[in-house]
């Protein structure tokens, strides 16, 4: 059967993820489309860059055609965050994107976004969940050859990311910049933007590859040692990367360290909130996995904090509603108000970049300083595999109600996502069972470094125990 996740539908690409069952996925977004009586011009059809997408974005365009919905296909990859601003400018009923985001390059995937640009919402992907399983093996088959309207999506969209940076003050500085697209769809938009900034950009990694380098797509520290390496040797201001689809960030100091995406969500938090009209009520989404940082920023600049479950659909529900000035997860997702209600790793570095620019201070002295005015956070994350026993074991305890852990009084217990223990002095520790996969994952979070590696490992000693 197949499912909807966090994000979308993911599965290995030749076992699950096949031509059949993307048309079935199709077949059934389409109809879920007509049903809802909407009387736009029809779906954004796009994808990142894996393999075979091309063929893919072919297939879904003529189911499209068939089921009586206008395909409006992209001319080339495009970032995720590109798609959900197309969608929005063209006034669309959707988009259909294939990326499989941050995966490994085995996988593929679905992800359906809704007119309004915001990833869909579980009663819709559950709409489309009964849709697919009513699906015939002639829905599987290929549909006859079809026309479809060709889109560019890039020059309007970086036309609207260069409203929420002041570009001259990024040509003033004559910044210098390393990008790393990760192989993917930022490549000719990050890079592009950046220059006709006036910033000194070196691009590495910039040609579409399927396997992406062998390596990941993922835009974290394991995967940014070429960037590190590019960032020092180049005397470089900063290092900024983007996963696969370009949806979540990696920033690089200029020493080289990746910035941690929680620090990189407070100094964004700094600068917008100071922006924030007074009193206009807007204040910080992050999810329950993210640093309470981003708390202690809200307090400083009186803006309230909305904690929602980890997905970033739930964000995007508030950015809709003109309740948050910038949205968050730990998972380096971020957007802001006034624009899209998905996740944008371009934009994030961008704004970055342009604080850098602003400052002409390193990214480290910037957290230190925000350090000082609202206190040190030090997240953490790590993930532990589980075997039937161990899940069978952990979901009984996940449901008590633990008076002390790792030494320490437990002060509160929040299950928004999992099981938030509350231990005191901004400590906490998080277990959230993934939905897709046997892996539990694990958070922890104090203002000492050493502290949030003691509570990790107690938590993840508490899980592997049984």
């Amino acid at each position: 059967m197949i499912r909807f996740g966090t994000s979308g539908w993911r599965a290995v690409l030749g076992e699950e993820f096949t031509f059949p069952n993307a048309r079935r996925v199709v077949t059934a977004i389409a109809r879920v489309t007509r049903g809802s009586g909407s009387i736009s011009p029809g779906l954004v059809l796009a994808s990142d860059t894996r393999f075979l997408n091309e063929r893919f974005v072919d297939e879904a365009s003529r189911v499209l055609v068939r089921e009586g919905v206008r395909p409006l296909r992209a001319d080339r990859d495009v970032p995720t965050p590109a798609v959900a601003f197309t969608i929005r400018r063209l006034g669309a009923a959707g988009g259909v994107n294939f990326t499989a985001s941050h995966n490994p390059p085995e996988f593929n995937g679905i992800k359906f976004s809704t007119a309004d640009g915001a990833p869909a919402l579980p009663d819709v992907t559950a709409r489309i969940e009964a849709e697919i399983a009513k699906t015939t093996d002639a829905d599987s088959e290929p549909a006859p050859a079809a026309a479809a309207d060709a889109i560019d999506p890039r020059g309007p969209y970086l036309e609207r990311l260069a409203t929420f940076v002041d570009t001259a003050k990024l040509r003033k500085a004559n910044l210098r910049v390393a990008v790393d697209p990760r192989f993917g769809t930022s490549r000719g938009y990050l890079d592009v933007f950046l220059r006709d900034a006036g910033v000194d950009v070196e691009l590495i990694n910039g040609h579409r590859d399927p396997y992406f380098g062998g390596l990941s797509p993922q835009c974290d520290e394991k995967n940014l040692a070429a960037l590190a390496q590019v960032v020092v040797s180049g005397k470089r201001h900063l290092g900024l990367a983007t996963d696969g689809d370009a949806d979540r960030f990696g920033i690089l100091d200029a020493d080289g360290r990746y910035v941690d995406p929680n620090h990189c969500l407070m100094l964004l938090a700094d600068v917008l909130l100071g922006r924030r009209v007074a009193g206009d009520g807007r204040g910080v989404a992050r999810s329950v996995a993210t640093t309470h940082g981003l708390d202690a920023v809200a307090k400083a600049h009186g803006a309230p904090v909305f904690v929602t479950p980890v997905g970033f659909k739930y964000i995007g529900e508030l950015l809709l509603k003109d309740a948050i000035a910038l949205g968050g997860e730990e998972s380096a997702g971020f957007t802001m108000a006034g624009h899209v209600p998905e996740k944008d790793g371009l934009l994030a570095g961008i704004l970055l970049a342009e604080r850098v620019a602003v400052t002409g201070e390193t990214l480290s002295a910037l957290l230190a300083e925000l350090f000082r005015r609202v206190g040190p956070f030090y997240p953490k994350r790590a993930d532990a595999r589980l075997d039937p026993a161990l899940a069978a074991a952990l979901k009984k305890r996940l449901a008590e109600n633990p008076d002390t852990f790792a030494e320490l009084k437990v002060q509160s217990i929040d299950r928004t996502d999992g099981q938030q223990l509350e231990l005191g002095d901004g400590r906490w520790i998080l277990f959230r069972p993934s939905g897709t996969e046997p892996v539990v994952r694990i958070y922890a979070e104090s203002s000492d470094k050493g502290e949030t590696d003691r509570l990790l490992k107690a938590a993840t000693e508490y899980v592997l125990r049984g």
